[in-house]
């Protein structure tokens, strides 16, 4: 299957609201428990996309260096963990904890945030800005597995200084890329 990239929206949407299973404190959150004072990241990956494996490191790093400056980061996985079993909660979790992730990683058993979210592949990223509103919808940089470019999170850096400086966006946003999201059906869109 072909990789496929982020859906293009006009921004400015209020971020959907959900209540989800983190998979390492094995408790429900909301995005109110774990949004950011001044931006939130909602990234849509998994464990078994060779996209999101390329990337797993840099956005711990991305977390670890944002975190202390208001922004929240929240991580959502929605593949169909039946058919995918490499991408089951016990699995998610072992991804955070081996890749040192110091934001929450929910389970998405129905996959109603995904579409919430108009996710379609991993990862798949948006950020909201203090007042939940959605800013930016693209990539985290221009590396994919293979293409020699640095897993360096410039796009998504470049935004996040934006919002905390007070400065607009740069424009284009290019869409994210990565495998599709596993759906228990037929895709919704």
């Amino acid at each position: 299957m072909p990789a496929l990239t982020t859906i293009p929206l006009e921004l400015g949407y209020k971020a959907p609201a959900f209540n989800l299973l983190d998979v390492v404190s094995n408790e429900n959150k909301t995005f109110e428990d774990l949004k950011g004072e001044k931006a939130t990241v909602v990234m849509f990956i998994c464990n078994h996309c060779p996209f999101v494996k390329h990337i797993n490191g840099q956005l711990a790093q991305l977390a670890k260096d944002y975190q202390a400056k208001g922004v929240g980061f929240i991580a959502v996985s929605s593949n169909d963990a039946e058919r995918y079993i490499g991408d089951a909660p016990d699995r998610l979790k072992a991804q955070a904890v081996d890749n040192d992730f110091s934001f929450a990683y929910l389970y998405d058993e129905t996959q109603e945030v995904a579409q919430a979210y108009k996710a379609v592949c991993t990862p798949d990223f948006s950020i909201f800005d203090g007042g939940d509103l959605c800013v930016y919808r693209g990539q985290l940089d221009s590396s994919r597995p293979g293409n020699g470019q640095p897993v360096d999170g410039k796009d998504m850096r470049a935004a996040l200084d934006a919002i905390l400086s007070g400065d607009p966006i740069a424009e284009p946003q290019r869409p994210s890329m990565g495998c599709s999201i596993k759906w228990k059906g037929e895709a919704p869109y």
